[in-house]
């Protein structure tokens, strides 16, 4: 994956960085947040994306 596309997802309850993800910057302008499971919690919780 190239670097600059490169994002990191942030559990938004217990602020723990589980995934990684790519997207276009260009096209995409605002923050990422998808519901995904967070190991650390054990649910299905909302991942912001950090800088």
């Amino acid at each position: 994956m190239s670097q600059d596309n490169l994002i990191k997802m942030e559990c938004s309850e217990c602020k723990r960085a589980n995934y990684y993800s790519k997207k276009n910057k260009k096209i995409i302008k605002e923050r990422l947040e998808l519901k995904k499971y967070c190991k650390y919690c054990k649910k299905h919780t909302p991942h912001k994306e950090t800088k």
